[in-house]
């Protein structure tokens, strides 16, 4: 049995792509080199796209296809501009998680059984697409900017990227891998929306919402959906090397114990059903000492299904590993006349574990099997009751780890003629699933061992965060007064007149009807940063937020509190990962927490509560301090083992946050207009001239903060955030905007404005570049984002301080030969707009050899020329 890529020449035509080195490698086990077939089809017909979630720590995919990842379809993201990452986790780490993955549904149609798949990931099967340009272009909508009506009107996160694509199209897809059929559509129509956030709690999954709609005639019956996913995980810039496709393993996780805390502190331990289908490399690749660093994969990525049909379904999880030799062909299977059908043993048309044609995909998302872990494949035994006996030669390199693809699916359900199903799931990351380098030797001594030694923590309170943001626990959307499932925890104190016991009561799911909503910071302020050299000085105004509302919080607290903007932090990094900032300076307001001593049925021995959001000190003062005989109140002289009486209530406080809101004393952050007065309007264009800045701001909200003594010749990475004191009512703890998003680059050199009026010379660096100085260890180079994944010879650069913020910039050999030549074209207010870089590349994609090489930079504005020379030892 061979697999085949059957390509028809219809609408368009596949362009093959180079054999590469990864490419070789995997002839073996995939000789078609079906993985390379990344191109689109050339015709103006379908408009197919991708585009990347990259708001949060998990930057992922999506296509217009029916794929996520870019398996199946690469390209340049349509909204950014920037390649795609497939699934990139953590954000700027170039580690990737998921090479695809996929839509199935089928269903029976009349007689026929039918299978759409948006890939298959064996054979050229690519079965859903969009309308052709512009009608099926990607959509995107993002909460961030209210200014930007075209974005933010109907969006639902920060980042929201709508598809929509059928089965329908039949010419140039190719035939059934069984029957050798033409593609029979089922006339499905399907609206994917995927929704990305930035929050704390809501960086590590995207969340998918389908609706899937049937335009045929006829009803579609015993409708069974699945999601297909291939991970190859491993680092990008060494995957031609390591092969990384080759040591994934996958598993499933049904339910996982959490602790609940009751009101004395007691630990409420219940089951949480989570049903996540996980994928991973299988040690993480750790470094020859056994720990883990930059270029290590110990993390984890998995499917979860929040939304289905109909309550009552029949879940299925497959896992298999395709191989052109059907004889390494796996996946678990269980015996003739056993298991949930007890129906014959199925052949696959000569293979094991990948279900070849439509026939076998349908009974694969039907079977009702549930595969054992892989890492459990070597220890079936022959006389096992359900499953089949693995071929004991393969058995332990199938489970240490292969080129493995997994399938959760589930069903049944009928779709009626111009009926749209629902169907919701999470692609959820986790950090931190391997933590024990030299784990990996345990699979075929000690499976158990090895399991034991993996921590699914992390990914389990991310799916569960996720479940969470689509359907909030405790609150009755649709008004019908269900309000999800709770369950009650009970612990007892003893007291002299014997134990008393207490309950606590906790929502754990919703109501069933999505909200795709949680708790948000306030958004980050607008900024800019003015450069000299060696300085940076960062300006923001905090008009949106410090007034934004929170709808969520206003809920929460039956709309006593809308605003909870708390204050700002200020972040330097030399890169864009989240790890790399460091916090410059803090800014937040003098508030204070008020707990109060509380008896009650639930509580009746006492217990201090936090129930309101934070107290300002005038309100505060305002409350208590008629009752000092005319001292001053300071919140702070009652602490616990202190507390206030006030009339009948005891209480004592807290500072919210550190109250670092002193300029000079606190923090380095301070107020551009400290005498300024709240403005008369919040809208500038009603408040008073003396009120606004010269670029017509409101003044009050206008803050700065200076960093120096830096280095001129780095880029710096900068960016403010914002955050809340949360809601001690529902249990919110205090939010931040996203220390990515957002973030500006700039250089500590001189501005566009001094660069011209100073009439400062252009100056090349490092001259001479030598590549044996190590630039990238000592982090001059490979810094930036698409940077991060190159190997060391495409983030070489020679840089060009000093130039105007429009030139061209030409490069030419000592013969006076024209090796390179590009544009420099920013805004003047940009903070990198005097600095440009040569990427060591020549005009004919060559890289450039040792050498002296003559520079010109010609000013577009003003035809002034200056001329230099750089040398280059390789």
């Amino acid at each position: 049995m061979r697999f085949r890529s059957l390509i028809t020449i219809g609408l368009a035509l596949m362009m093959v792509p180079a054999l590469t080195d990864i490419t070789a490698a995997r002839m073996a086990i995939d000789q078609d080199d079906s993985k390379s077939f990344n191109s689109t089809m050339a015709s103006a017909i379908p408009a197919e796209q991708v585009a990347d979630h990259g708001i949060g720590k998990l930057v992922l995919t999506v296509s217009n296809i029916g794929t996520f990842g870019d398996g199946f379809l690469t390209g340049i993201d349509p909204f950014t501009g920037r390649g795609v990452k497939s699934c990139e986790y953590p954000k700027g780490s170039g580690v990737r998680y998921m090479f695809s993955g996929a839509f199935w549904i089928g269903a029976v149609v009349g007689r026929d059984t039918l299978v759409s798949v948006g890939a298959d990931g064996w054979s050229y099967t690519r079965e859903m697409h969009p309308d052709e340009a512009p009608n099926g272009y990607l959509l995107h909508r993002s909460l961030i900017d209210p200014s930007d009506v075209q974005t933010f009107e109907g969006a639902i996160s920060e980042c929201d990227i709508i598809a929509t694509y059928t089965d329908t199209l039949t010419a140039g897809i190719g035939n059934d891998d069984i029957d050798n059929r033409p593609h029979r559509p089922l006339r499905i129509k399907v609206v994917q929306s995927s929704y990305a956030w930035s929050y704390s709690y809501a960086e590590d999954f995207v969340l998918f919402d389908y609706k899937i709609t049937n335009t045929n005639l006829s009803a579609l019956n015993n409708v069974f959906m699945g999601l297909y996913v291939d991970a190859d995980v491993g680092l990008v810039a060494t995957c031609d090397a390591t092969d990384c496709f080759k040591d994934d393993v996958c598993g499933f996780v049904h339910a996982v114990p959490e602790t609940l805390s009751t009101p004395h502190g007691e630990d409420c331990t219940y089951l949480d059903t989570v049903n996540i289908a996980w994928i991973a490399d299988n040690d993480g690749d750790p470094t020859n000492e056994g720990s883990f660093n930059e270029e290590s994969c110990p993390h984890i990525t998995a499917v979860r299904i929040v939304r289905t049909p109909s309550d009552k379904l029949e879940v299925s999880f497959n896992w298999w590993i395709s191989n052109m030799d059907p004889s390494m062909d796996f996946g678990p299977r269980e015996k003739a006349d056993r298991g949930q059908w007890q129906e014959p043993f199925r052949d696959f048309g000569g293979n094991l574990g990948t279900p070849m044609g439509d026939r076998n995909k349908y009974y694969i998302m039907r079977n009702r099997e549930f595969d054992y872990d892989q890492i459990y494949t070597a220890s079936i035994r022959p006389d096992d009751s359900l499953w089949l006996y693995p071929n004991p030669s393969q058995a332990i390199d199938f489970a240490n780890g292969f080129d493995t693809r997994y399938l959760l699916s589930f069903g049944p359900f009928d779709i009626d003629p111009g009926e749209t199903l629902p169907l919701s799931f999470a692609y959820v990351a986790g950090e931190n699933f391997h933590t024990v380098g030299d784990n990996a030797e345990n699979i075929a001594t000690s499976p158990e061992e090895y399991y034991a030694n993996l921590n699914f923590k992390d990914l389990t309170d991310n799916a569960r965060w996720a479940s969470w943001i689509y359907d909030n626990p405790g609150v009755d959307t649709d008004g019908d007064g269900d309000s999800g499932k709770s369950i009650i925890c009970v612990d007892s104190t003893e007291t002299d007149s014997g134990f008393v016991f207490d309950t606590a009561f906790y929502y754990v799911t919703g109501d069933g009807i999505p909200d795709f909503e949680g708790a948000k910071p306030p958004p980050a302020p607008d900024f800019n940063v003015l450069t000299e050299v060696g300085r940076l000085t960062i300006r923001f105004n905090g008009q949106r937020s410090e007034t934004t509302s929170d709808e969520f919080l206003a809920r929460a607290t039956n709309n006593l509190v809308r605003f909870d903007f708390e204050g700002y932090r200020v972040y330097l990094g030399r890169d864009e990962r989240a790890a790399s900032y460091s916090l410059m300076a803090s800014y937040d307001r003098e508030d204070y927490n008020k707990y109060v001593f509380t008896i009650d049925e639930a509580n009746p021995n006492g217990i201090w509560m936090l129930f309101d959001t934070p107290y300002t000190l005038d309100s505060l003062k305002d409350l208590y301090e008629d009752t000092l005989a005319g001292e001053e109140f300071v919140p702070l002289d009652y602490p616990r083992t202190s507390p206030f009486a006030y009339m009948d209530s005891v209480f004592y406080f807290t500072s919210q946050d550190f109250n670092a809101w002193r300029p000079g004393i606190d923090t380095d952050i301070r107020k551009r207009f400290p005498d300024q007065p709240y403005p008369s309007s919040l809208d500038p264009l009603l408040a008073n001239p003396d009120e606004l800045t010269e670029e017509g701001n409101l003044k009050y909200f206008e803050y700065e903060i200076v960093a120096d003594n830096l280095l001129p010749s780095v880029a710096y990475w900068v960016n403010v955030t914002a955050f809340d004191f949360g809601s001690p009512k529902s249990g919110l703890a205090s939010l931040e905007s996203s220390k990515t998003v957002g973030a500006k680059a700039a250089y500590a050199m001189a501005s566009a404005d001094a660069v011209k009026s100073a009439n400062l010379p252009v100056y090349v660096y490092p001259n001479p570049y030598r590549t044996d100085e190590n630039y990238r260890e000592r982090g001059f180079e490979g810094r930036g984002s698409d940077e991060i994944s190159r190997s060391d010879d495409r983030v070489r650069k020679i840089n060009f301080a000093n130039v105007p913020s429009r030139c061209k910039i030409s490069i030419f050999s000592i013969d006076g030969d024209l090796v390179k030549e590009f544009e420099h074209n920013s805004d003047p207010t940009d903070a990198t707009s005097t600095h440009a870089s040569w990427n060591l590349i020549t005009r004919n994609t060559q890289q450039a050899v040792s050498g002296i090489y003559y520079w010109t930079v010609e000013n577009l504005d003003t035809g002034e020329i200056q001329v230099g020379k750089f040398v280059i030892i390789m």
